[in-house]
């Protein structure tokens, strides 16, 4: 099995990346739309689980440096959606639950977890490598 890359997982790079360009440059100049209201919501998992599975390694809650499991993602899916489609509404005027936002989770969880867990990453046969 290999070693998940955490803070290097080119998933997690890839994805910051990609929100800080639709944050900054996208939105302003289309403020409406997929990009303005979902886009970001699927980078949820691939920005937020390896930042807070490199957290629990670190602090010694995580003892495993393989990739997210399931429950991992599940978990934060979870939590992120109770917390801010549930619980910030009831609390912060500005915030409204949606939940297209935790479609967009899901979607991008189950996508991130596809990534992270397919057969090169796991121990198979790594991407390029000839058949002998």
């Amino acid at each position: 099995m290999s070693r998940f890359g955490y803070l290097r997982d080119g998933l997690f790079v890839l994805a910051g990346g990609l929100y800080a360009t639709n944050r900054w440059v996208v939105k302003p100049l289309a403020p409406d739309g997929f990009f303005a209201w979902w886009f970001n919501d699927l980078l949820l998992v691939p920005c937020a689980v390896p930042v807070l599975l490199w957290l629990q390694r670190r602090s010694g809650l995580r003892q495993t440096d393989a990739p997210p499991s399931a429950g991992e993602i599940v978990f934060i899916l979870v939590l992120w959606s109770v917390l801010f489609e549930v619980v910030a509404p009831h609390f912060f005027l500005r915030a409204t639950g949606d939940w297209w936002d935790v479609a967009a989770y899901g979607i991008g969880g189950l996508i991130a977890g596809l990534w992270w867990n397919r057969p090169n990453q796991r121990g198979g046969r790594t991407a390029g490598a000839k058949r002998t």
